[in-house]
């Protein structure tokens, strides 16, 4: 009498696996068609302003400061971000995350802080 119960389990389990497998390449092999120029402005171009707004107005707060730091690695990289956006070659976002990027394959002994400074000094890369 207790076959029937987990034979009917097993079945039940099969049936929900083959409907998840048929879903998920129904999704995946149903590409949609990549939007227009117009379309992807209309979507996104509000969005990306406000970014760019923030961008512009930190190096202004940072421009107005007193102090040292004007050599701040931060600012050299986020300098250099905006130029990889303004040349026109593809791949930006790739090569904005490589930028800021540590490629190092060392662990460090102990690290400077706690947390991450979410840029590495160019020095330190080899790139100066």
């Amino acid at each position: 009498m207790r076959a029937a119960p987990e034979s009917s389990c097993r079945l039940v389990i099969r049936t929900v696996r083959s409907t998840m497998r048929r879903f998920y390449h129904a999704r995946m092999s149903a590409t949609p068609p990549p939007l227009s120029k117009r379309a992807v402005v209309d979507r996104y171009f509000l969005e990306h302003r406000a970014k760019v707004l923030d961008i512009a107005a930190f190096l202004d707060r940072f421009d107005r400061a007193q102090g040292d730091g004007t050599d701040d690695y931060r600012v050299t990289a986020l300098r250099e971000c905006c130029a990889v956006l303004l040349d026109g070659k593809p791949d930006r976002a790739r090569r904005v995350l490589e930028l800021l990027s540590d490629h190092s394959a060392e662990p460090i002994a102990k690290a400077p802080m706690k947390g991450a400074t979410g840029a590495i000094e160019l020095q330190k890369k080899g790139a100066i």
